[in-house]
């Protein structure tokens, strides 16, 4: 497992040839979505993201948010990459034939709520889940992905780690710079703001991106 830099989360700069190097990942990531061509499913799709590395608790969201549209009448399937997996799929995630080697660990989970498909490429995985006999397909990850269109897409949002040291990758955790990635946001769903003060803070400080 990769250790998280301690400069992300810290108070310490990051080196400063990391710079440029976010500058130029953030707007690499930026010109991918302007060019791309998303495919659009034949349900919809529901994105479950985040704007930093890592996780943020997008899975038991992803949870819950299958157990919502269950309750309304869809029959909700995942569609993950299997980050950590060797499986490249589109495959259906089967918890007694498949190890956390063949899918990680998320998909293993995903697949006690709802039908789980892994795929590296997720537009191959949307044809897979939809003949396969989805009412929904729920992201777990690939907000940044503009490969797949999204009919809705929720934010993550760690309260007590944040945006870390507010720098795009390398030179901190974000993924892209918060005012961008909050633009296509749906909603965001704050986790970890046990207090009224907590989350009043985080609606001041989403509102200065412009949310």
């Amino acid at each position: 497992m990769r250790k998280t830099p301690a400069f992300w989360y810290g108070t310490t700069p990051p080196p400063p040839a990391l710079k440029p190097l976010g500058w130029l990942y953030d707007r690499l990531s930026r010109l991918r979505r302007r060019l791309a061509s998303p495919y659009h499913a034949e349900v919809p799709v529901l994105c479950i993201g985040n704007l930093t590395m890592g996780g943020s608790g997008k899975t038991p969201v992803a949870i819950a948010v299958s157990h919502i549209l269950h309750d309304l009448g869809f029959l909700p399937h995942f569609l993950t990459r299997g980050y950590g997996g060797t499986l490249k799929g589109p495959v259906l995630v089967k918890p007694a034939q498949h190890s956390f080697q063949d899918t990680g660990d998320e998909p293993l989970l995903l697949a006690r709520h709802a039908p789980c498909w892994v795929s590296r490429k997720r537009t191959a995985g949307a044809v897979a889940a939809a003949e396969g006999g989805a009412g929904a397909i729920i992201m777990d990850d690939g907000f940044q992905n503009p490969s797949l269109s999204k009919n809705l897409s929720f934010l993550v949002i760690d309260a007590s780690a944040g945006f870390g040291n507010g720098a795009v990758f390398p030179a901190g955790p974000l993924r892209e710079h918060p005012k961008n990635g909050l633009k296509r946001a749906d909603a965001c769903v704050l986790l970890g703001a046990e207090d009224e003060k907590s989350r009043e803070d985080w609606q001041h400080k989403l509102r200065e991106y412009g949310y």
